[in-house]
């Protein structure tokens, strides 16, 4: 058995020979592609080391979808890929290690086929690299740093304890506002944003929230002693923002309206069972907040032929 990262685990069930469970490979631990791999499961998004048993088989990435479920054939390594017979057609959506590799390849005006080439990889999996999310092995990262002249770390944001927003501008930024409509598209169903308070003390206090989007209303959870539990009854500002590192570009959106505390129970019930995540914090954050903005303005950095 031999596997490309991106491929495809398939856990066979011994009574239907259909599928009972299924992965992506996301981690190699051998150059010839053969087990155990590290494996992110599709049901439960976790990632384990699997040694694949007689009822397991790979599906190739340029395969596609596999309805015969037959024995996996041999495979090329990262360096001796072909391109593949069926490319996705998805829209790409790189991952952050794709994107600092993209965005460091480009900086020194170096081709994917160059930068493939120094890494001894393919062009066709240093494109899957940079335009899928993906979880390339530790050898990978190491020839491709070396190839770029950058380290592993690097390719990893070893920054991450660090501030946002340390990279460098870009030559020809253009800043555009957002509409209405794009900032409610951004602000989605939930995520983390900053609401801007006056604490008990008059002074005045910005904090991270856990936030959900329902029905047009900004809510979150929090604890009626917290900071942001002092809005209740005022009109504050509530921001979300993303920065893409690699690319030095990113938006950032303003929702400004009055916060009220939910008090009907079956709505308190509704919430607490459409919310995607409990709060970060922790501890006991049983009240909820809702903003209804009256004002939504957003601006977005991006470069000037963007």
């Amino acid at each position: 058995m031999q596997a490309h990262l991106g491929d495809q685990l398939v856990i066979e069930s011994p009574t239907t020979g259909g599928a009972r469970r299924d992965g992506e490979i996301v981690g190699l631990h051998h150059q010839d592609g053969t087990p155990p791999y590290d494996v992110r499961w599709s049901d439960t998004d976790e990632v384990t080391l699997v040694f694949p048993g007689p009822d397991a088989h790979i599906r190739h990435l340029e395969h596609g979808p596999d309805p015969t479920h037959g024995p996996s054939q041999p495979h090329t390594t990262e360096a001796q890929a072909a391109p593949p017979a069926h490319p996705p057609t998805a829209t790409p959506n790189p991952g952050d290690i794709g994107r600092r590799v993209a965005a460091e390849r480009q900086r020194q005006r170096l081709s994917r086929e160059e930068t493939a080439h120094r890494a001894r990889m393919s062009p066709e999996y240093l494109a899957y690299l940079e335009e899928r999310p993906a979880d390339p092995s530790v050898a990978t990262l190491i020839r491709l740093a070396d190839a770029l002249g950058t380290t592993v770390g690097s390719l990893r944001g070893g920054g991450m304890d660090l501030p946002p927003g340390q990279g460098h501008a870009l030559l020809h930024p253009r800043l555009r506002d957002l509409t209405p409509a794009e900032c409610r598209t951004l602000l989605s169903t939930h995520g983390v944003g900053r609401i801007a308070v006056s604490a008990s003390d008059g002074r005045p206090a910005v904090v991270p929230v856990n936030y959900e989007v329902v029905d047009e209303a900004i809510v979150f959870r929090t604890a009626p002693d917290s900071v942001p539990a002092a809005a209740v009854g005022k009109e504050v500002a509530f921001e979300v923002d993303h920065l893409d590192e690699a690319r030095s570009q990113g938006w950032s959106l303003l929702a400004v309206g009055p916060a009220s505390v939910v008090t009907d129970p079956d709505a308190m019930r509704a919430l607490g069972r459409r919310a995607h995540t409990t709060p970060w914090a922790g501890g006991e954050r049983e009240m909820w907040v809702s903003i209804r903005p009256t004002a939504l303005t957003g601006r977005r950095i991006t470069t000037a032929d963007w």
